[in-house]
C-alpha cells in the first residue's frame, strides 16, 4: 500500500499491481470496500499488460475522511493519483457502489479517461422512470431510506455495523448471505473470494464507518455531474438476479449514456461481477481477451 498526501494534508491510500509499464486502469471498489478489495492476481494482470491502480475512497481504510463529498469528487482524487503516478491517459472501472464514481471520472475527465466500465452499478436516486427500490434487498433499502432522514439514522445503523465488523469481519458476510440468491452463494463459497471480501471489509471500517456513511449519502443525493456528458466508450455489466443493486439500474444507465453497451447476464447476480472483472479490464486497456491460464 502507498499513501498520497493531498492538498490540505488529506491522505489517500492506494495500491498499484500488474505490469509496471502496462496500460493503466483505475479501479473504484465496492461498498464498503478499500484498495485491498477483490481484484485479479498480480501475475494475471502482468500477463494481460494491465497496470491496475486501486485506491480507498475517503473515509475507508487509511484514506482521510472527506465529509459531504459527492460522487463527482472522485474525479479530483483520481486526477491527483494520475499526477502522482505520471498517468497521462487511463481507463476507469467501478464495481457496485464504485460504479457511479467511475462514471463521474468519465464525465468530468474527458481528456484523461479513455474508456469506462461499471459492474453491478447504481442509477441516480432521482432517475426518472425507474422504481429505484424495486427488487432490492431489504438491508439496502433500509440503509438508503435512512439516508433520506438527514443521515442521522444511517449513521447510527452503520456505526453499529462497523463495530460488529471490527469485532468479527465475518459478521457482514454472514448477514449478506441471508439475502444472497444462489448465484451469489456459489461465488462467495470460493475460499479465495471469501478471503478477499473479509479482508476488504475489515480494512474498510477499521477507522470507523465514515467512508460507508459518506458513500451512501453521496449516492443518495445529486451526483454532481451529468451522464449526458460522458463521451468515451462505456460498457455496463449486471447479473440479472442481483438483489443488492437491481439490474434495472444498469438498464436505465444504458438508456441515458450515449453509446453505452450493456450486458445483463441471466443466472448471475451481484458477486458474479468478480468473475467478469478481468475481461472488462482487458477491454478497458484494449489488450484483447483475458489470459486463459490462471497463475
Amino acid at each position: 500500500m502507498h499513501e498520497l498526501v493531498m492538498a490540505g494534508g488529506r491522505r489517500l491510500q492506494y495500491e498499484v499491481s500488474g505490469k509496471p509499464d502496462g496500460r493503466p486502469v483505475v479501479l473504484h471498489h465496492g461498498m464498503p470496500g478499500s484498495a485491498s478489495g477483490p481484484k485479479p492476481r498480480n501475475s494475471v494482470l502482468y500477463r494481460a499488460g494491465i497496470r491496475l491502480i486501486c485506491y480507498s475512497r475517503p473515509g475507508y481504510g487509511d484514506s482521510t475522511r472527506r465529509e459531504r463529498r459527492t460522487v463527482a469528487d472522485a474525479a479530483d482524487d483520481v486526477l491527483a493519483l494520475a499526477g502522482a503516478l505520471s498517468l497521462d491517459r487511463f481507463a476507469v472501472l467501478g464495481r457496485s457502489g464504485g460504479g457511479p464514481h467511475a462514471l463521474a471520472c468519465a464525465a468530468l475527465l474527458p481528456e484523461r479517461v479513455t474508456r469506462a466500465a461499471a459492474l453491478v452499478g447504481f442509477a441516480p436516486r432521482d432517475a426518472i422512470g425507474l422504481d429505484w427500490y424495486r427488487d432490492m434487498a431489504a438491508s439496502n433499502q433500509r440503509s438508503y431510506a435512512a439516508a433520506e432522514d438527514e443521515g442521522e439514522l444511517l449513521e447510527a445503523q452503520l456505526r453499529h455495523e462497523s463495530d460488529r465488523v471490527n469485532a468479527d469481519p465475518r459478521h457482514l458476510l454472514t448477514r449478506l448471505l441471508r439475502e444472497m440468491p444462489g448465484a451469489d452463494r456459489r461465488i462467495v463459497a470460493d475460499p479465495g473470494i471469501e478471503s478477499q471480501l473479509l479482508q476488504t471489509y475489515a480494512v474498510a471500517v477499521r477507522a470507523g464507518a465514515g467512508g460507508w456513511i459518506d458513500d451512501i449519502l453521496a449516492l443518495s443525493s445529486g451526483w454532481g455531474f451529468e451522464l449526458g456528458d460522458i463521451r468515451v466508450p462505456v460498457r455496463l455489466w449486471h447479473g440479472a438476479e442481483d438483489q443488492f443493486a437491481p439490474a434495472s439500474h444498469t438498464r436505465w444507465l444504458a438508456e441515458h449514456i450515449a453509446g453505452a453497451k450493456a450486458e445483463i447476464e441471466h443466472g448471475k447476480a451481484h458477486f458474479d461481477a468478480l468473475t467478469v472483472m478481468l475481461d472488462l479490464m482487458c477491454w478497458l486497456a484494449a489488450t484483447g481477451s483475458a489470459p486463459r491460464a490462471a497463475a
